[in-house]
């Protein structure tokens, strides 16, 4: 008889996440035979360190590509659906620098790898995009609102895109965040668990009543600083956008909510300034309602406070991938603190403010 607790609405949230288990990296040899045999493509590759899947960076002459191969946990429809966002924005929008898809030599757009235990693996190429990531530049905010221009203008072009898996279950989904509360359990810091109740309290009054009404529709789902390629002599700013992954049918709102959470902070005195002007750029492609906008603060504190309790909570779930999840979570909680301490009522006056400026 299994005596074994019934998983809690978190860990089945998690687990459908694909964040609840690890697994051997994939051969790479075997990578190099699928892609010889399914691309018709050789060279050099070099893994590359990712959240949970395994990540290749394949060197040929004349040019590079970026190999991805799924967690055997991921559901097949959910890649699908990353893919097909890809696909549908290069025909929709082939002037915004979306990755590629490489398709096979026969037009698929996958190779599928069956598991001896049974589970599969989805493997897919795109073009690599070249240049530097926005977390490793120091950008203006004139730059960052460019920044906020193209989250907006693909947010505008995905309107229309739906997929059967568009609903997924993904932790990152801000409308799961109030279920999360458990999470708080596995951060250490007695200060750092306050805050976090915090910002569970804010949300929970603040957007959840809201969460039936708010618009709508597929969004990109992780516009971060480590997946928007920049060049900062270039007019347009942006030259890539990467990294479909937590692409999903969520609240609008949610969207520019994940740039602006990893931004808050960025200059001390002012923890709002940055994150303020890529929400700027945001409105001026794809307005946020009116009656939404006081929630944007509320959603970036949410986002930020999630990724530092998830990421805790990972770190200590998969010590092969600790460095490289707290590098990207280091400074999480003193970003929440000062971010904090500014009226948040001040916050929505400074982007009602600037939506008012292009209205």
């Amino acid at each position: 008889m299994n005596t074994s607790p019934a998983p809690t609405y978190a860990q089945r949230l998690l687990e459908e996440s694909g964040l609840t288990s690890s697994h051997e990296p994939i051969d790479v040899m075997l990578v190099s035979i699928l892609l010889e045999e399914h691309y018709r493509l050789s060279g050099r590759l070099g893994r590359l360190a990712t959240e949970k899947d395994d990540t290749f960076r394949l060197s040929t002459d004349p040019r590079n590509y970026l190999v991805k191969v799924s967690p055997p946990d991921e559901v097949e429809a959910v890649v699908a659906l990353q893919t097909a966002a890809m696909r549908y924005l290069e025909t929709a929008a082939a002037h915004l620098p979306v990755q590629r898809v490489k398709l096979t030599s026969d037009g698929d757009d996958h190779v599928t790898i069956r598991l001896n235990d049974g589970r599969t693996r989805i493997l897919r190429v795109f073009g690599f995009v070249e240049g530097q990531v926005l977390a490793d530049a120091n950008p203006d905010t004139e730059r960052l609102s460019r920044a906020g221009e193209m989250l907006g203008l693909i947010d505008v072009a995905l309107r229309p895109f739906t997929h059967p898996a568009d609903r997924r279950g993904l932790a990152w989904d801000l409308r799961h965040f109030h279920r999360l509360t458990e999470l708080v359990e596995h951060t250490p810091s007695p200060e750092h668990r306050q805050l976090a109740q915090s910002v569970f309290r804010l949300f929970g009054e603040n957007v959840v009543p809201r969460l039936s009404d708010l618009e709508t529709q597929v969004i990109h789902g992780d516009f971060s600083p480590y997946n928007i390629v920049v060049d900062p002599l270039s007019d347009h700013f942006v030259t890539g956008v990467i990294d479909f992954g937590d692409t999903v049918r969520s609240a609008v709102i949610f969207d520019p909510a994940v740039p602006m959470a990893n931004l808050l902070g960025r200059t001390p005195d002012h923890p709002w300034r940055v994150a303020c002007a890529f929400a700027a750029g945001y409105q001026r492609k794809r307005p946020i309602r009116a009656s939404e906008l006081p929630l944007l603060p509320v959603a970036a504190l949410a986002r930020l406070t999630l990724r530092a309790l998830i990421t805790n909570w990972r770190a200590e779930r998969t010590p092969e991938r600790r460095e490289y999840l707290l590098d990207h979570a280091k400074d999480d909680w003193i970003n929440i603190e000062r971010s904090l301490t500014v009226s948040l009522d001040d916050v929505v006056a400074h982007l009602r403010e600037a939506r008012h400026g292009y209205s």
